[in-house]
């Protein structure tokens, strides 16, 4: 069985979900097909749930009015058949009323999770007529009823396994199932999510609850590109990549997939195949265990950087400063992308600010602390970078027009992470683009 996962530009359109559909019957093996909400709901509902939030109800109205218009529009030119346009006005009145229901009850954060659900619940549930429509056999897979995190957030695995299988034991003559990403249970059995992008992330746990053949990934890009393609003219696809690098490339950026979506088919080695709707015959990016190039193949930003420094004479011969230094951190749950240390600083980066001024006043006790924010995080990957001759003078020699404020080298065999402020992240993108890749073929 594979898992087939289509994204919210591949679905955000009624001629999109048509050929999605073609894609997902034109094979013999079972397929589960995960799908995220059309493109522009999950802003959308954001928006619902902060004018919620704010007390401001009007504006709550007006924006449930605005995307129900949205979807008023879309199932005419998504059906043809009376009974399946029926069945698709009854789905939308359905999930629409209860968004309505919220403007006269009290907000709270357990209700957003309610809001944020809607757009997948909405995809899937048309998706699903579709397929009626066209008499294509399918299940529907609600993904509440397997999908779970735990206090933590962090999703389990076993539970999921153990519900998934159970669930596909019923339908053993069946070979297609929709299901939605992102959404799932917490601990206190309320809807819940997997955080933006999480669609993939659904898509690679379902792959290892059934150890899957292959987990697809379908966006609107021809596979991972070796730079930003949004800031950089000349880049292109890469053929295959091993999990270690996807991974490094995930999180300092590329857009393309989850961050947290590598390990689960890395646990199980499941390849994971990034693959484009509108171009289905595309080679795209197939990611797996090992591969045997070496060197730089591709280059992520991250953004929203802050930089914290933290100088202190007393950190000379001390054991045990670092330690303290990372439980500030960890006390506050804010997780540390990048270190560089000397004899009398450490630095750090971070990404999530919710606490920052508790952290910096706690680090405080330490040293002095300096506050740099709206950095970049320039992430350059390839197979045993850090191994590779030559490999990071090409990086720094491309930069050398480029105030550079940290770099981290040697952590992983696979990155070379260099730190800038955010003004100068395209200028970097460019010119590593250019000085770090043979353009000759």
């Amino acid at each position: 069985m594979k898992i087939m996962k289509f994204g919210g530009t591949s679905v955000g359109r009624p001629e999109r979900m048509h050929q999605v559909k073609d894609l997902i019957t034109r094979g013999d093996e079972p397929t589960i097909v995960v799908l995220s909400a059309l493109s522009g709901t999950t802003n959308a509902l954001v928006g619902i749930g902060e004018a919620l939030a704010s007390g401001n109800k009007a504006l709550a109205k007006e924006r449930i009015d605005t995307l129900h218009a949205h979807y008023l529009a879309f199932y005419p030119a998504l059906l043809q058949t009376a009974e399946a346009k029926a069945k698709a006005e009854e789905i939308i009145k359905e999930h629409f009323e209860f968004l309505n229901i919220l403007l006269k009850i009290s907000f709270n954060e357990a209700i957003n999770r309610d809001i944020l659900a809607q757009g997948e619940l909405l995809s899937t549930k048309l998706f699903y007529t579709l397929l009626g429509e066209l008499q294509i056999p399918a299940v529907f897979l609600p993904a509440l009823d397997f999908m779970s995190i735990d206090e933590n957030s962090e999703p389990e695995l076993p539970k999921i396994s153990e519900k998934l299988k159970a669930i596909l034991a019923q339908y053993p003559n069946e070979r297609l199932f929709i299901t939605q990403g992102y959404i799932c249970k917490n601990h206190r059995n309320e809807v819940d999510n997997l955080k933006r992008g999480g669609s993939d992330y659904t898509a690679s746990l379902v792959a290892a609850a059934i150890n899957a053949s292959v987990c697809e990934i379908w966006t609107d890009i021809d596979g991972m590109h070796n730079n930003d393609p949004r800031v950089v003219d000349r880049t292109r696809p890469i053929a295959e990549m091993s999990f270690d690098e996807a991974a490094e490339l995930a999180y300092f950026g590329a857009k393309i997939l989850h961050p947290a979506s590598i390990w689960p088919a890395q646990l199980h080695n499941i390849p994971v195949k990034l693959l484009n709707t509108m171009q289905p015959d595309a080679g795209g990016t197939l990611i797996k265990a090992a591969v045997e190039t070496t060197g730089v193949k591709a280059i992520a930003a991250k953004d929203g950087i802050t930089a914290i420094k933290i100088k202190s004479s007393r950190m000379l011969l001390a054991y045990g400063f670092l330690r303290r230094i990372f439980e500030v951190f960890e006390k506050y749950k804010t997780p540390i992308d990048m270190i560089t240390t000397s004899e009398v600083a450490v630095s750090v980066t971070i990404d999530d600010l919710s606490h920052l001024e508790q952290i910096q006043a706690e680090l405080q006790s330490f040293g002095t602390v300096e506050i740099d924010r709206n950095q970049a995080i320039i992430c350059v990957v390839g197979n045993k970078v850090a191994e590779t001759k030559g490999a990071l003078q090409s990086v720094l020699d491309s930069l050398i027009d480029i105030p550079v404020r940290m770099v981290s080298f040697g952590g992983s065999k696979h990155n070379v992470s260099i730190l800038v402020d955010a003004q100068y992240k395209t200028q970097a993108l460019k010119s590593l683009n250019e000085g770090v890749f043979d353009w000759s073929n």
